[in-house]
């Protein structure tokens, strides 16, 4: 049977479908967001909600009190910012701004929130406080951490907080979550090894080589997964620059060289063991052959972990909606990252995926690659989970 929200929506979706088209077309990396935040903030007047801008520099946030006495309140989150990639999609809506585009679907979660806030502004039969949380700069620009530290759930009294991201690896109508670690922990290192160069023709032996060095550490990199990690742990550790010397002088041997990767664990006891044992090579390594090594270990967000009781009532929203065969609630964990963790750390809640996947085997293009677009037909599905989420929450009455 047809869900009452579902179809109400699609009474409006074309106009929902229009903005998301419109943010698309216009996309602003993180901390950029001025266009995306008026857009939203200006929607939400037109609705009758309460909006307050600036949270966190461009956040905003709308709240919706229901017509019932309740003290409990709780927070729907979505993300507006873009990515600095140039859009090949060809769509008649494509990216305005040369090499930034929507490549993550934010665009997407920002509508689906806005039409939340349509459907609940006209049906308030509930007990307490929704806020609706629009947070800038996801990807890596620290929007969610910014929202935090300029007082969100202290202006903004949440008991819980959820999260919802679209997955186009997954058919449409279908969800995915799961308890405890969700997505990983995304953390930075960089080794700069120091030697005393030399001529690498004529006295190579009479330097201390650092190219040797850093062939031993990148290839020792893989032993910490591999015999440090426990076997029922997870965690990745990958190199992504190696800068040192010159191509157009081959034959001088480099006093300095740069290396860089990134780490990606579950636990804080494996993140742990990942920095210890990066400065521990690196500086083993460099001593043994005569060179020097600093090391700096920069710590991203923390890894997303989903709550057991919130997750329970995601799940309850998702299979009502889609039924129990669409709903898969041991989702292998991610080893992307998303700052959502941050609020998580703050309040209980849950992240959860929708699927969002056109093609003959239920996936589309990828997330962050220039070949991606939302998928418009999940909007008033999206809608209907956010309201759902209302409706196990705080009471909402059904029409």
């Amino acid at each position: 049977m047809q869900n009452p929200v579902v179809e109400g929506v699609a009474t409006f979706a074309d106009e929902l479908a229009a903005i998301r088209r419109d943010i698309h077309a216009h996309p602003e990396m993180g901390m950029e967001e001025h266009r995306t935040s008026a857009l939203v903030a200006a929607k939400l007047r037109e609705w009758g909600v309460d909006v307050t801008e600036g949270v966190g520099k461009l956040g905003v946030v709308g709240t919706i009190k229901g017509t019932r006495p309740g003290q409990r309140a709780i927070g729907l989150r979505a993300d507006m910012d873009a990515l600095q990639i140039a859009e090949q999609t060809g769509k008649p809506w494509a990216s305005t701004t040369p090499g930034v585009m929507h490549a993550c679907g934010h665009d997407g979660h920002t509508t689906m929130l806005l039409g939340a806030a349509r459907w609940l502004s006209r049906h308030r039969d509930f007990a307490g406080t929704v806020h609706l949380i629009f947070q800038p700069a996801e990807e890596g620009r620290g929007g969610a951490k910014a929202m935090l530290e300029d007082g969100l759930f202290e202006r903004f009294p949440c008991d819980a907080i959820y999260g919802l991201h679209n997955k186009p690896t997954i058919p449409a109508g279908h969800f995915a979550t799961r308890k405890g670690p969700t997505l990983a922990a995304a953390d930075r290192f960089s080794v700069t090894f120091r030697g005393t160069g030399g001529h690498g023709g004529s006295t190579p032996h009479l330097a201390t080589d650092i190219t040797i060095v850093q062939a031993h550490f990148v290839l020792a990199l893989q032993t910490i997964v591999g015999r440090n990690v426990p076997a029922l742990d997870s965690a990745v550790l990958s190199v992504g620059s190696i800068n040192g010397g010159s191509a157009l002088s081959p034959n001088v041997m480099p006093a300095e060289l740069v290396i860089t990767g990134t780490s990606r664990s579950y636990s804080p006891r494996i993140r742990d063991l990942l920095e210890r044992r990066i400065g521990e090579l690196a500086q083993g390594f460099a001593a043994a052959h005569g060179c020097t090594a600093e090391v700096e270990y920069r710590r991203g967000v923390p890894a997303t972990v989903n709550h057991a009781e919130q997750t329970d009532v995601a799940a309850a929203v998702a299979t009502g909606l889609a039924g129990a065969a669409n709903v898969n609630l041991n989702l292998t964990p991610v080893t992307g990252a998303e700052d959502f963790s941050l609020m998580l750390e703050a309040r209980p809640g849950n992240f959860m995926f929708i699927g969002g996947g056109t093609g003959p085997e239920g996936s589309s293009a990828n997330l962050h690659t220039p070949h991606f677009d939302f998928n418009d037909e999940i909007i008033p599905l999206g809608v209907a989970y956010w309201v759902g989420l209302v409706e196990h929450e705080l009471g909402l009455q059904k029409d």
